[in-house]
């Protein structure tokens, strides 16, 4: 999740557990411990495939984090000026502050490495945007009354059910649209394939489903209001006769293990050298994908990995109209937007537009 979620997820948790005892001062201690975890940004690798899939790394770990909470109990028990809060107590404030970070970070699509240093891919169970304004808004409500009413705990412990309530809404709602896509993709004989289902920017009420069949791979909009229309899969092509050449590096191996299948391959042309490129499918929005790594250089009739690769700037943005698209399809307008409206025609495995 952003920044300011995070802030405001560990000043309320803090609140709840010392609000009564500190006042405003657990408020803004939460606040700070909150964002710890996302430190981990200043850090360069080295390589851009590095950069993205470190980070929520180590600094996310339940073990790291763990181990953190605990020292920063010590050291606050012992020199806290507070001395009738125990041990116990510190430690509860800081352990459900740090750890709650990357369990929130776990409920999107980037993944989280909850298990570092154990070598398991990122933990990743999408069922908010990254951005929600729909989750943060209660906690930064529930903040502003504690700070204003100085009744910390009570606004703080209020703000937190809110947004978890929130959070068990998107749950019911994406085990909703997977029932309303599980027959659609048994007609189509994709019911055992790769898929992946996650909210739309900013919201939990319309949904994308990507679900991979070798080459070609399938998007759709999923809307809780779309009444009796039924999910549509609109099919697009992923380049797999790169795939072996991508995945040849430590990078594209890396990668790999970030995304699962969910990359797609192209080659271009970059300062006059023939680049294999991928991008990660899952994030973003089709048509404004913002992750793409160089992977390997052209060496006469061969591929040869980068030694470092870079991260490719994006050239499109959410527009204003799009964003405006997008929430005509979540109010139950099916004809307003189709998932791959803004995906380039080379994509298409149909060389046509497709109408939802």
């Amino acid at each position: 999740m952003d920044s300011v979620t995070q802030a405001a997820l560990g000043a309320a948790i803090g609140g709840a557990v010392l609000g009564r005892r500190l006042g405003r001062k657990a408020v803004l201690i939460g606040a700070l411990v909150g964002t710890l975890p996302d430190l981990d940004v200043v850090l360069d690798y080295g390589d851009a495939v590095a950069n993205v899939t470190e980070h929520r790394g180590f600094s996310h770990s339940l073990f790291v984090l763990s181990g953190l909470a605990t020292l920063l109990a010590l050291l606050t028990a012992r020199f806290a000026t507070a001395k009738d809060i125990t041990l116990l107590r510190w430690w509860c404030f800081f352990a459900l502050i740090l750890i709650t970070h990357p369990l929130l970070d776990a409920l999107t699509t980037y993944g989280t490495q909850l298990f570092w240093p154990l070598d398991v891919s990122p933990a990743a169970w999408p069922i908010i945007f990254i951005i929600d304004p729909f989750y943060t808004l209660p906690l930064l409500l529930a903040l502003g009354i504690a700070l204003v009413s100085q009744r910390v705990r009570k606004a703080c412990t209020w703000g937190l059910a809110i947004s978890s309530v929130y959070l068990m809404m998107a749950a019911g709602a994406k085990i909703m649209v997977e029932q309303r896509l599980a027959p659609v993709l048994a007609e189509q004989g994709l019911q055992d394939a790769p898929r992946l289902v996650q909210p739309t920017p900013f919201n939990i009420v319309l949904w994308r489903a990507t679900v991979i069949d070798g080459d070609r791979y399938y998007e759709s909009l999923v809307g809780l209001l779309d009444g009796d229309h039924a999910p549509q899969l609109e099919p697009l092509i992923r380049n797999t006769e790169l795939e072996s050449a991508a995945l040849a590096g430590h990078q594209g191996q890396r990668l790999t293990w970030f995304t699962g299948p969910f990359l797609r391959y192209e080659n271009r042309l970059l300062d006059g050298q023939e680049t294999l490129i991928a991008t990660d499918i899952r994030l973003g929005f089709p048509g404004f994908h913002p992750f793409s790594f160089t992977l390997a250089t052209r060496d006469g009739e061969m591929w040869q990995p980068v030694e470092t690769s870079e991260q490719l700037e994006t050239s499109r943005n959410l527009r204003l109209e799009t964003l405006s698209r997008l929430a005509s399809r979540a109010a139950g307008d099916t004809s307003a937007l189709c998932a791959s409206d803004f995906v380039a025609p080379k994509w298409r495995a149909e060389r046509v537009v497709y109408r939802c």
